[in-house]
């Protein structure tokens, strides 16, 4: 059974100072002069130039590694064939490239052909299934946005969901990179977009998932509130509430940061307060339209839970997984080896990247994001090999760990780098696609 995505010039820039940490502002942004580049693009003919040349090398050195990646994911597939062997929705296909279009993304396929049916039909004879799943678990800005794409380029629905999560995950590099540049300077702007391009579960951000344009969104809005573009974060926040159900992260940090610069007064009023009340109407919205054509207006939860063994029970079930993964008892449910050890892996990591990050005072937002995105991702039961994949959108994590490495030499940073960017096309696609269920 499949899981529910419920389941963000170059010239003489790179070079930053070694002092001993950045002086913040309290928008979290760094002194231009420690930096080497103005915080934003200088206004006149030539601010695409200049957007040009402040997101490029963030942007190519992320394709890199992604490219890098993908290409050693279909030489696997390519290897085994054992795709050939497995169901188009699970994990197979006629060619290797399929399997990016399957599990969720054979959902999102059918969303974007067909539209939705939310119904809740009565399953019997399954002990961790009482309903028949159905495509309303998925959310629908992804599926639009391929539908909008393919309307366009004449793309089918796979075609055009790989071209709207390969989109999405460059506006979210971008973002991630504006994030990171602001706390530690250019070179950690550059690796922080590396770091996400390369942790366990980015495999789904080039394929038929909605992941990276989640992150996009994210990314922004947490950029948006630290620059006090108000209105843009709340309306970036309220879109991620169309996209996945794991949107109340953003929409709780975007909300907080607000309630402060509103008690405080520090943006005025209307701004700060708007933002606030419209964040949570994308999500809400379509969550109780579900319930109103499902005629129960818990529909939604009673589907996740009943379809998709989804449900909030405090990490019980992931302490239990860990302590089964790390004693060598995979008899759990929907247990999965190779994943299943890369999730402990990360889950060892986890409290050294939170450290990293919270020892740099990171602005408000962006610690309610992150700490709201760890303890949804641990606190539900789930596939516990997936916990790779819903800490994806925790990118502030790799933000910290940017700027520990920014003091490197580049190539040095580079040769760091090298193994990771080749191994992630097993750890972040060949095991999570083909050892796993993403």
């Amino acid at each position: 059974m499949s899981t529910a995505s419920s389941t963000e010039s170059s010239g003489g820039g790179a070079g930053v100072p070694s002092s001993s940490s950045p002086s913040s502002s309290p928008s979290g942004s760094v002194d231009p002069e420690e930096t080497g580049r103005p915080d934003t693009p200088a206004p006149g003919p030539g601010r695409i130039g200049a957007l040009v040349d402040r997101f490029a090398p963030a942007l190519g050195a992320y394709a890199v590694v992604k490219a890098t990646g993908l290409t050693v994911f279909l030489l696997l597939l390519s290897h085994t064939e054992d795709f050939l062997k497995k169901d188009p929705g699970r994990g197979g296909g006629a060619r290797p490239w399929d399997v990016l279009g399957t599990w969720d993304g054979i959902w999102y396929q059918r969303i974007a052909e067909n539209g939705y049916d939310p119904q809740l039909i009565p399953l019997h004879g399954y002990p961790l299934a009482t309903y028949y799943e159905n495509s309303a678990a998925f959310f629908p800005l992804y599926p639009w946005l391929m539908r909008l794409v393919g309307a366009v380029t004449g793309l089918g629905p796979y075609g055009s969901g790989i071209v709207v999560s390969v989109l999405a995950s460059f506006v979210a590099a971008a973002g991630i990179f504006a994030i990171a540049e602001r706390l530690g300077g250019f070179r950690a702007g550059v690796t922080a977009a590396v770091i996400w391009g390369l942790f366990p579960g980015s495999g789904v951000e080039w394929a038929v998932y909605s992941d990276s344009l989640f992150v996009a969104l994210s990314a922004w809005a947490c950029y948006c509130v630290m620059t006090r573009r108000w209105l843009a974060a709340g309306t970036l926040a309220l879109v991620a509430g169309l996209n996945r159900p794991t949107a109340a992260t953003v929409i709780a940090a975007v909300s907080i940061s607000a309630l402060v610069a509103l008690v405080r007064r520090t943006d005025g009023v209307a701004r700060p307060l708007t933002a606030m009340l419209m964040t949570p109407w994308g999500m809400l919205g379509y969550i109780a339209w579900v319930g109103w054509r499902m005629g129960d207006w818990t529909g939604y939860f009673k589907l996740q839970r009943g379809a998709w063994n989804r449900y909030f029970d405090w990490g019980a079930s992931t302490l239990s997984s860990t302590l089964d993964t790390i004693t060598g008892h995979w008899t759990f449910w929907q247990s999965n080896p190779a994943p299943d050890l890369i999730a402990v892996c990360l889950l060892i990591a986890l409290p050294g990247l939170l450290v990293l990050l919270l020892r740099l005072r990171p602005p408000l937002v962006l610690v309610v994001y992150t700490l709201l995105t760890v303890f949804m991702a641990l606190s539900s039961n789930q596939i516990y090999g997936n916990i790779s994949r819903y800490l994806l959108p925790a990118f502030p994590l790799c933000v910290g760990l940017a700027v520990a490495l920014r003091r490197l030499r580049p190539s040095t940073v580079a040769g760091l780098f090298a193994m990771p960017a080749v191994a992630a096309g097993w750890y972040a696609g060949y095991a999570l696609f083909e050892l796993g269920i993403p």
